[in-house]
């Protein structure tokens, strides 16, 4: 068990006082599972798996790296498999340097075999539209009312027609090492599907600058946009509420559902926790002049 103090400031109404409370509270271990986190998209070069075991809330060492596992990606729909292989802290597969492994339209199915038990999640590479431009524009702190003088970053891009189309937006400064913001949409809006086929709004185009902190002169803007399905949007969004969620009506935290489910012949018990996905990506970046 670990204790975890917590202060609480009690405001009074009247009168100019306060009062502190230290209360102890008994935080149970509670049970440690693996974790996956497996993402193929139709970029070339290498794609990455990362397979690790949870710990306790309040433990902050880094997650202990699980490296006997073995991990194949099947390529349903072509019917090729892809064996990664683990290497440092991960699990990995290296077509070349021009070659990819993910093809829009096409259905994946990741198996993971793990100790005496074997899970299995499926997704399907979804169509992605290009990104437009990106646009930039100076603002200062006295004119615009903006924490500190920069430019303020917005990519253009316009939904594809005919169907319901779902999109995560990640943003880099300088870098694919240095990430900005991770924002998510529906046929170019938030949410829900309101106009098929028009440009994503203006929100979400200027959710690729970090408010606090904009773009400087000499800086690089990157943007990726990629393709998701139903399942790996609900997931992604369900897990970015729960890290921005806070305040005294915040949702209680909880696992997030994977989609690797146990296939374990005989009938296995043991669950893993995380998410495989697939995307299809546009990239589009612009140094600040």
């Amino acid at each position: 068990m670990k204790t975890l103090r917590l202060g609480i400031l009690i405001a009074m109404v009247t009168g100019f006082t306060a009062c502190e409370d230290v209360v102890d509270l008994n935080v149970a271990k509670g049970t440690s599972y693996p974790v996956l986190d497996a993402w193929i998209t139709n970029e070339p070069g290498v794609q990455v798996i990362k397979f690790t075991q949870s710990l306790p809330y309040t433990d902050q060492a880094p997650a202990p790296i699980i490296n006997d596992a073995v991990i194949t990606l099947y390529d349903e729909t072509a019917g090729t498999s892809y064996p990664f292989v683990f290497k440092d802290t991960a699990y990995v597969y290296d077509p070349g340097d021009s070659q990819t492994i993910g093809v829009i339209g096409h259905a994946y199915r990741l198996k993971v075999e793990y100790k005496t038990e074997v899970f299995e999640a499926i997704d399907t590479i979804k169509r992605i539209t290009p990104i437009d431009s990106i646009s930039y524009k100076y603002k200062t702190k006295d004119e615009n009312l903006v924490p500190e003088d920069g430019y303020f970053a917005k990519f253009h891009a316009k939904d594809i027609a005919g169907g319901v189309d779902y999109y995560w937006i990640r943003s880099y400064r300088n870098t694919i090492y240095n990430r900005v913001n991770d924002d998510f949409s529906v046929d170019g809006y938030f949410d829900q599907s309101v106009d098929d086929g028009a440009s994503f709004v203006l929100p979400l185009q200027e959710s690729i600058t970090e408010y606090d902190k904009p773009f400087q002169k000499g800086e690089t803007v990157i943007v990726k946009l990629r393709s998701l399905t139903y399942g790996s949007h609900f997931f992604l969004t369900q897990v970015k509420q729960q890290l921005e969620d806070g305040g005294l009506f915040a949702k209680v935290l909880e696992n997030v559902r994977c989609n690797a489910v146990n296939v374990t012949p005989g009938g296995g018990k043991s669950k893993i926790l995380g998410w495989f996905g697939t995307s299809a990506v546009s990239s589009k970046q612009r140094v600040i002049e």
